[in-house]
């Protein structure tokens, strides 16, 4: 037996599952490798819940900070 990896448009997934689910000794394996585990989900969610204001800081004030600690002048 032999396996395949497929890349197909969203709008045709139901279409192409449907059809190689009546296939005989096929065996379908779904994976999202983009899919955030519920683990992380839950913990991001824990993180955003115990923030407090302070704790957010504006992305010209991080890019400075780390433009100084690097050296980085682009």
């Amino acid at each position: 037996m032999r396996q395949l990896t497929v890349t197909i448009p969203d709008d045709f997934y139901n279409t192409f599952i449907a059809f190689f689910k009546q296939m005989p000794d096929v065996k379908i394996d779904e994976k999202d490798e983009n899919e955030v585990p519920l683990w992380q989900q839950e913990m991001v969610l824990e993180r955003l819940k115990n923030a407090k204001p302070e704790d957010y800081r504006s992305w010209e004030e991080v890019k400075k900070d780390l433009d100084e600690k690097w050296n980085f002048n682009g």
